[in-house]
């Protein structure tokens, strides 16, 4: 009898277990990985629907499983700086046990991969855009004329234009993108607002932080750049308008030219059918910012 409770009890902690998966997204990471004898996967697909099979496993036994982003080269560089073996299974372990705390990883909530990975790519491309941003903004070094912070300056200023600028939008659903031109690609943030009855602006404060870093930077550098703000008002009328960055500043652009960035396709350079139904407009008046006390270099 004690036996049986003993084991009940360990079934019922296991669900109180919120365990990690490392997954190999690309086969060009699942090659990589091959080299080691102990990693005994050899096609990728078949991979990828094993990892699938064992995740359903474990939420119908009601465990919670995050998947995480596994780079087979910064794997290596763990292994080195920890003295451990690379091939071996609880090296592994060990280095999928740190990306649950430190790397891109996103909740399974019974969506098929096909679904799940791009999510936890977007997630990676998000965090590396993050951290890229900060760490120029942290070594920007301090203004010659009045001996400021430029980063921060450049983060407080990044962040009074968007509190102005989602004081200033329409109501309803608002959908931001900043891009900023930086080497060796452009950084894209994106940014999601919904409006409560009483006026006050909901959004996701990580979200929130790495728009305002990449527009930080921008301005910092002085890189060219933009933002574009679809919104979606209660009646479903969509409105989109948007800024280039000009320096310090935000140029308004012209319905027109609103309307050539949304109907050409980024990579073809093609021109794309615009939907029906949307206000391409110039937007509202900002008004008068005042200049950052720190100055770009």
């Amino acid at each position: 009898m004690a036996h049986t409770e003993h084991r009940t009890m360990r079934r019922v902690l296991r669900r109180e277990i919120a365990g990690t998966i490392g997954l190999l997204t690309d086969e060009h990471d699942f090659v990589a990985m091959r080299r080691y004898r102990t990693f005994t996967f050899d096609d990728h697909a078949t991979y990828l629907q094993q990892v699938e099979a064992l995740l359903r496993a474990l939420a119908a036994q009601g465990s919670h499983t995050t998947v995480a982003l596994f780079d087979p080269e910064e794997y290596a560089e763990f292994c080195a700086d920890s003295g451990l073996e690379p091939d071996a299974p609880s090296s592994r372990t060990r280095f999928t046990a740190e990306l649950a705390a430190t790397g891109a990883a996103v909740p399974y909530e019974g969506q098929p991969l096909d679904e799940l990975v791009p999510d936890l790519v977007d997630e990676a491309v998000r965090q590396a855009t993050w951290q890229y941003a900060t760490t120029v903004l942290a070594h920007l070094g301090v203004c010659a004329s009045c001996g400021e912070d430029i980063g921060h300056a450049a983060f407080a200023h990044a962040s009074r234009l968007l509190t102005r600028i989602l004081d200033t939008a329409s109501p309803g659903h608002r959908h931001l993108v900043c891009s900023v031109s930086a080497q060796p690609e452009t950084l894209v943030a994106v940014l999601h607002s919904d409006e409560d009855p009483d006026g006050t602006n909901r959004i996701d404060e990580t979200e929130a932080l790495e728009f305002t870093t990449v527009l930080a930077l921008g301005i910092a550098t002085h890189a060219a750049g933009g933002l574009v703000m679809r919104t979606t008002a209660p009646d479903g009328t969509d409105r989109v308008y948007g800024w280039r960055l000009r320096g310090e500043r935000l140029e308004p652009l012209t319905a027109g030219e609103v309307f050539d960035a949304y109907c050409t396709d980024v990579e073809s350079g093609d021109l794309v059918a615009p939907e029906s139904g949307v206000d391409y407009s110039t937007p509202p008046d900002l008004g008068d910012d005042p200049p950052m006390t720190g100055h770009p270099r």
